[in-house]
């Protein structure tokens, strides 16, 4: 397991073998959600891992306009099984999602079928993307540059395809978290912490990296929620303590801490000259 807690390396090495061991993790793992009781490519499935994730990201839908982008082109980078997209398309959005696992583009097809939505997908590396320059209104890509092996040059590829003035929303890991603080002292869970590959960032590691976008608005979220699939006393002392202490403190206090960052980015209108 390589699980990095300082920003990723900036060195710019094609066919990376990682991604071999990324694509393979994200094939048996897209699928497993433990809150799921319907076999995985059903419609029930696809609601049900919908509606935990909607509830434990409530912060999602107040962040991000998903009925915003009416007539817009939107790439969701690294789309899993699609249910993030289905918003954007439900709202008139021109969607295409790609992601390096064939599963996870198998299952996103299936989950849009069965809702009756259209939308355009392809196994694709997020980090060498084959789109032309220039090519879309908006850039989504939520829980996936902390598990690519070079966040910076998935990063590069997201500025590149979109349009001058286009609108990239991306998310990674707060090391400085509260579940990363408690994962260290008390050893809370983590999804995903065992991916072959999990980078965590400060806000000004992450600012950083996003230097390539003339407009950045970092946002802290993900504050702590009542566990449904976890069980045993440290879930019963979690649900029944921490949670409701954290969620006393003022939320002006607490922002740093939040587990995800959202950056909401600007391309610059036109090249300057």
């Amino acid at each position: 397991m390589t699980t990095a807690l300082k920003s990723a390396p900036d060195n710019d090495t094609s066919n990376d073998p990682r991604l071999d061991a990324v694509r393979s993790f994200w094939d048996n793992h897209v699928h497993d959600w433990k809150v799921a009781k319907s076999e995985a490519g059903t419609h029930e499935f696809f609601l049900e891992i919908e509606a935990y994730r909607f509830e434990k990201l409530a912060y999602l839908p107040k962040l991000v306009k998903f009925d915003g982008y009416p007539g817009k082109t939107v790439l969701d980078v690294g789309c899993g099984v699609g249910n993030d997209l289905s918003r954007f398309a439900r709202h008139g959005a021109k969607v295409t999602g790609i992601d390096l696992a064939p599963h996870s583009i198998d299952l996103a097809r299936r989950n849009f079928s069965q809702r009756g939505l259209e939308g355009e997908f392809f196994v694709m590396d997020g980090e060498a993307m084959t789109f032309p320059d220039n090519s879309f209104d908006v850039v989504y890509c939520h829980t996936v540059l902390h598990f690519t092996p070079n966040p910076r040059r998935m990063i590069a590829e997201i500025e590149r395809v979109l349009k001058p003035g286009g609108e990239a929303i991306l998310m990674t890991v707060n090391r400085n978290s509260w579940l990363n603080f408690m994962h260290r002292i008390a050893k809370v869970e983590i999804d995903h912490l065992d991916s072959p590959v999990f980078y965590m960032y400060s806000i000004d590691e992450f600012r950083d990296m996003l230097d390539v976008f003339e407009d950045v608005q970092i946002i802290p979220e993900r504050f702590p929620v009542r566990t449904k699939v976890h069980s045993g006393l440290k879930a019963r002392l979690f649900n029944a303590v921490f949670v409701d202490v954290f969620n006393l403190l003022p939320r002006s206090v607490v922002r740093g801490a939040g587990h995800h960052l959202m950056a909401f980015c600007r391309k610059r209108a036109a090249e300057r000259g």
